[in-house]
């Protein structure tokens, strides 16, 4: 078994410095005199050695003797030049991975063809149609074969994509997996798409980054083995922003991903593929992961169910990351699915004994159905607003009434807000995620294009610490959200590491204080949405808040949808200003406008370990509130 480090969804750039003063004297050895003292058997290649050392010599002497200025135009003309090659290599790498998704989609588009000219009688409408937990017991029970569903939501997956550009590549060996599937496995049969970031033996994981282009990986990740051991038939790779440090979906490599309702808007991040592809119908289960909302914000933007995990329920051994070894904020991996229920189905086929076979610092907790299963009333808390993103009023509508139809049917609600909301989002989440001053991000950069979504992040981290730090300094009357992120960007000692660390247990265990003293079963917060424009979420960073603190708590979080957009939030958006009335309120306001019909969600939050709890808490929402309808 291949297994990789724990990894987080996030990324530097690293420049290296050439030390050579003008005016030097220092006299350097002579490439001659070391060719002269070389093994007689590099006889052979002596002349040709000779006359290259002798050319950097020469150069050298040249040098020697130059002047400053001619040594600066010498440094400068060397640095465009690099630059010029890295970004030859980029492009490079762009043309390949562009080549290898349209050979991949032709394929599909072969293969689904195929498979309707050999069986024209097959009803694929009803087949995609079908719910999850249907669709596995017509598998279990014969009346579907594997090859039905596996090649209809082929065909479907590819007529999703000419819409949206969600899928990277085509699992080409899935057709030879049918075979091979477990029939007693609880995803017997069932297409699963998967996030990039998941390893596929024999497939690219690229992260939207030129120096992961080519590389692929040499097993598959431990969820991906479970999978297949489970019945599973993977089939595609799905898209993500660069890097995936983005709640937008969009890279160099292979381009922006569209929300299949509405074409100016964008999926939501990091596994934005994800939601595109499951919201349009081409998948009926997928697996994401989620560091800061990256699960929830496509789900919630896309109208899909999706569930961010307790950090280590689910293994993430084989993940590609782009920084390894953060884990001040934990990254969750977590299924995102049409309903609920594929959503519990997908953790109770997951949370087996295979799994905490193959990767064994999974802690062995097997499904409780019994807690999943439960119709006892709940004591629910829930809060309108975190007062540091004002909910939009389609946020507030959608809340509000999950919240009286959650009484109506006999649950008990409970106003409760978590303390120190923007605490732990400045200082203990954004110096969590940048404990080096993203120096381990940026170094994925190096020589690379980077795409719009992270433009203002990556220009942030490429700036001296002591410049970051006067402009905390100097923004902090004006803008005290991105001062207090700027502030917190900041490379640290190991001492103050693990004093981070600490201060972000001490808050957990605040906030499950705070919680157990109202004897709360859950949680009802909003989700942010609707669905923000293209390349807007990269300029509204303090939109994270509903999402990232429970990343930073570390509890598990689930979003379902409840409402849609009507024209009346439309009218009541035009006096959006938001609590701070500055650049990221401004973009928010703008960016969600034009959203009528689009899907707006709701966040269901438990403690630690409680997912069947939080399951059964959305399973709920999901029955009291009317579904919105997925795109055409």
């Amino acid at each position: 078994m291949c297994q990789a480090p724990h990894i987080e969804d996030l990324t530097d750039s690293s420049s290296q410095s050439c030390e050579a003063g003008p005016g030097s004297r220092r006299s350097r050895p002579s490439f001659a005199a070391e060719s002269a003292r070389a093994d007689p058997s590099a006889v052979a290649l002596g002349s040709g050695r000779r006359r290259e050392t002798m050319m950097l010599d020469e150069l050298w002497a040249a040098l020697s003797g130059a002047s400053g200025v001619a040594l600066a135009c010498c440094l400068v003309a060397t640095t465009v030049v690099l630059r010029w090659r890295g970004r030859r290599t980029a492009r490079g790498a762009a043309a390949r991975a562009r080549q290898r998704q349209q050979a991949a989609l032709e394929n599909m588009d072969k293969a689904a063809q195929r498979f309707r000219l050999q069986n024209p009688d097959l009803d694929s409408e009803a087949l995609l149609a079908l719910p999850l937990p249907q669709l596995v017991q017509k598998l279990h029970g014969g009346e579907l074969s594997p090859e039905a569903a596996l090649f209809t939501y082929v065909g479907k997956a590819w007529e999703v994509n000419k819409g949206t550009n969600c899928v990277t590549t085509y699992l080409a060996d899935c057709e030879t997996q049918l075979s091979q599937a477990p029939r007693q496995g609880l995803l017997y049969g069932v297409p699963v798409s998967l996030k990039e970031c998941f390893s596929y033996k024999g497939q690219d994981s690229t992260l939207g980054l030129s120096l992961n282009e080519g590389v692929p990986a040499e097993c598959d990740s431990v969820v991906v083995q479970v999978l297949k051991l489970q019945g599973a038939v993977p089939f595609v790779h799905t898209n993500i922003p660069q890097s995936m440090f983005s709640y937008d979906c969009s890279n160099p490599l292979f381009g922006q991903t569209i929300n299949p309702w509405k074409s100016s808007k964008s999926p939501g991040g990091s596994s934005g593929g994800e939601g595109a592809l499951i919201g349009a119908g081409g998948s009926p289960l997928g697996l994401g992961t989620d560091i800061g909302g990256s699960i929830r914000f496509p789900s919630a933007f896309c109208g899909i169910c999706g569930l961010k995990p307790t950090g280590n329920r689910l293994s993430k051994s084989g993940l590609k990351g782009c920084v390894y070894g953060q884990v001040a904020v934990q990254l969750s991996v977590g299924p995102m699915a049409r309903d609920v229920e594929s959503l519990a189905l997908c953790l109770r086929a997951l949370l087996c004994e295979d799994m905490f076979r193959l990767d064994p610092t999974v802690p062995p907790l097997p499904f409780k159905e019994e807690v999943y299963t439960s119709s006892q009333p709940l004591r629910v808390g829930y809060y309108e607003t975190d007062n540091y993103t004002m909910p939009t009023p389609a946020m507030r509508r959608a809340l509000l009434e999950t919240k009286q139809s959650l009484e109506a049917a006999g649950h008990t609600l409970v106003p409760f807000l978590p303390s120190n909301i923007p605490h732990a989002l400045e200082n203990l989440s954004t110096g969590g995620l940048f404990s080096d001053g993203g120096s381990s991000f940026l170094q994925n950069f190096k020589g690379d294009f980077v795409d719009p979504c992270l433009g203002d992040l990556v220009s942030i981290l490429k700036l001296p610490r002591w410049l970051r730090g006067l402009l905390a300094f100097l923004l902090k009357p004006l803008l005290p959200r991105l001062a207090a992120f700027l502030s917190s960007m900041k490379s640290r000692s190991a001492g103050k590491l693990w004093e981070l660390q600490h201060e972000i247990e001490v808050y957990r265990n605040s906030v499950i204080a705070q919680w157990r003293a109202l004897d709360l079963d859950v949680l009802l917060t909003p989700m942010l949405g609707p669905a923000m424009d293209l390349n807007a979420p990269g300029r509204a960073t303090g939109a994270v808040s509903y999402t990232l603190l429970y990343n930073c708590l570390n509890f598990p979080a689930g979003v379902v949808p409840v409402t849609t957009v009507t024209a009346e939030d439309e009218a009541q958006m035009e006096h959006y200003r938001g609590y701070f009335g500055d650049i990221w309120d401004k973009v928010l306001q703008k960016a969600m406008k034009k959203s009528v019909g689009l899907p707006v969600a709701v966040q269901c939050v438990a403690l630690p370990w409680q997912e069947e709890l939080c399951l059964r808490f959305m399973r709920e929402v999901e029955r009291l509130m009317t579904p919105a309808k997925r795109p055409a």
